[in-house]
């Protein structure tokens, strides 16, 4: 973790990590060059010359690909040719859907106000840039347990008296209410908890896992700038449980301005001592710090973000064994991801039974859902688990005037596209499973009837190909093997008919990848065949 972040540093300082630079690290730390290099050559952020004094990067992925991403991106190559020092790069999803088509220049993100002209005034020194600063005024969320900010961290101060009893009712609560993963994985929270608190290694970690990548989520990106004291409490009461004296919140480096929030916050808990050497007067050192990711969808997976703490290449471990037992420096470690905490913190400090009464019918508890795409009003919303996608729809403003439903995304890029009429499905695990596809992230991307679903297909199977950090061969090769399908068919090159052995190599990918950026790479595929069959009809349009 210290290597990176000196490179990092460096790079920050000097522009670019030149051989000349290398060379010193390599004296100063007693690393090996090549160590050093395979470092530079993994992670995308990194730089082998100097920046230009512009770089303008616009998303290409899913969301703002509806959204005229490929148009925008030419008329912001034409209006930088005039300069000499600009460069447009077209790169994977910023983790500002909202704001689609995503922009950003030299990584401070251009509102949904700012226009061509705007960047052409910002490119040309007339006009300053937008400031990349928190939230002035949060909106109010029911999950935030806190009328006021002075009476924040109140339930793990309340229990930090004694570490047992606070164990036990963090976990007998989260265990009730039944909270699971909001990463996507959906695992169970308090039975986690519960495991890593069993482990007798007297050196544990919680890690924040905050480096969302997948086109179409952005809901931790909001919580971490309205709600950054959900999730340290969450992570104080965590490491309480557990009996951690370190935590690592392991942040996107696109989340400039949330990283700003959660920094004030931070200093906010060890100014009341909630943070330190006796936690929330537990009576137990624990402090939390920022890693900023050095870039790479595949940080996402936990073992891969546990690889780059350790100054590796972030390529996925195999497992067994998990992190719960052999985590971070093979030491027990407990990951969930900002979601997770924050609702942990609300769950712990209201009940189970308080839990359940948040949800639609048999289904318990609150979600954050990104909604982006073909609706009036993109945004992070705070929603009952259960409410239907149709609910969810008009809440977002509804749809564009003259367009109709075609279909959705329920979880975020890596779900299974459904069609318009499974629309009025349940948001919760159990119903989008019932349904073909997956809560997953909770990232609800509506498609109107104005866009050809098998080039959006296209669009996010080669986001998982790109994405892939080449460690298996079933993932790197099988992906590349896709998109060559696909991109063959769309253009007329290759028959329809060379679409017949994706199943085969869908399920050959889901068996044998590591991790589960390959096991779900051709899923946009697949249930476009399977749920939208007439879609692939369109392929060549």
């Amino acid at each position: 973790m210290e290597l990176l972040r000196e490179m990092m540093r460096l790079q920050h300082e000097r522009g670019c990590l030149t051989d000349e630079t290398l060379r010193a690290i390599s004296k100063e730390r007693r690393v090996p060059l090549y160590r050093l290099e395979e470092l530079v050559s993994f992670y995308p952020s990194f730089r082998r010359t100097q920046p230009p004094k512009f770089a303008v990067h616009v998303c290409r992925d899913v969301s703002c690909r509806m959204s005229g991403c490929g148009a925008l991106g030419e008329q912001i190559r034409a209006a930088a040719s005039s300069g000499d020092d600009v460069e447009v790069h077209e790169v994977s999803c910023l983790g500002r859907c909202e704001l689609a088509p995503a922009v950003e220049i030299n990584e401070v993100p251009l509102g949904e106000r700012n226009t061509l002209s705007d960047l052409e005034a910002f490119l040309a020194g007339e006009s300053p840039l937008p400031e990349n600063e928190p939230t002035a005024t949060p909106r109010t969320w029911k999950c935030d347990t806190y009328a006021t900010s002075e009476s924040r961290y109140a339930i793990v101060q309340n229990l930090a008296a004694n570490t047992d009893t606070l164990a036990e009712t963090c976990i007998e609560r989260l265990s009730n209410a039944g909270l699971r993963g909001m990463g996507g994985a959906g695992f169970p929270t308090g039975r986690k908890w519960e495991l890593v608190r069993g482990e007798t290694e007297p050196t544990k970690y919680v890690i924040c896992n905050a480096d969302e990548s997948e086109p179409g989520t952005f809901k931790d990106r909001v919580i971490l700038e309205e709600l950054p004291h959900l999730v340290i409490e969450g992570m104080v009461l965590a490491a309480l449980t557990i009996g951690a004296k370190r935590g690592i919140v392991y942040l996107r480096h696109e989340y400039g301005r949330e990283q700003k929030a959660l920094e004030a916050a931070l200093s906010d808990a060890r100014a009341r001592g909630i943070l330190g050497k006796d936690a929330a007067g537990s009576g137990q050192p624990f402090d939390i710090e920022i890693f900023i990711s050095p870039g790479g969808y595949i940080l996402g997976e936990e073992t891969a973000l546990l690889e780059a703490l350790e100054d590796k290449r972030g390529e996925p471990r195999n497992k067994p064994p998990y992190p719960g037992t052999h985590g971070l420096w093979g030491k027990p470690t407990l990951i969930n991801n900002v979601e997770t905490y924050a609702l942990a913190t609300s769950i712990v400090h209201h009940g189970s039974e308080w839990w359940s009464e948040q949800g639609r019918g048999d289904v318990a508890g609150l979600k954050f859902v990104s909604v982006s795409g073909d609706v009036n009003s993109p945004g992070v919303y705070e929603i009952p688990l259960g409410m239907p996608v149709s609910e969810l729809i008009e809440l977002a403003g509804g749809m564009p005037n003259g367009q109709q439903l075609q279909a959705f995304l329920p979880g975020g890029a890596s779900s299974n596209f459904l069609p318009a009429s499974a629309v009025d499905t349940p948001l919760d695990f159990d119903s989008m499973k019932a349904a073909g596809s997956m809560l997953g992230t909770g990232a609800v991307i509506v498609i109107s009837d104005r866009h050809n679903l098998f080039d959006l297909a296209t669009n996010i199977v080669t986001f998982f190909r790109n994405e892939s950090c080449g460690k298996c061969v079933p993932c790197r090769m099988g992906s590349q093997q896709a998109v060559q399908i696909l991109e063959g068919v769309q253009s007329g090159e290759a028959p329809s008919e060379s679409l017949d052995i994706l199943p085969d190599l869908g399920e050959t990918l889901e068996q044998t990848s590591i991790c589960g950026l390959g096991q779900v790479a051709l899923n946009p595929i697949l249930s476009l065949m399977q749920n939208v069959p007439g879609s692939v009809a369109t392929a060549r349009n």
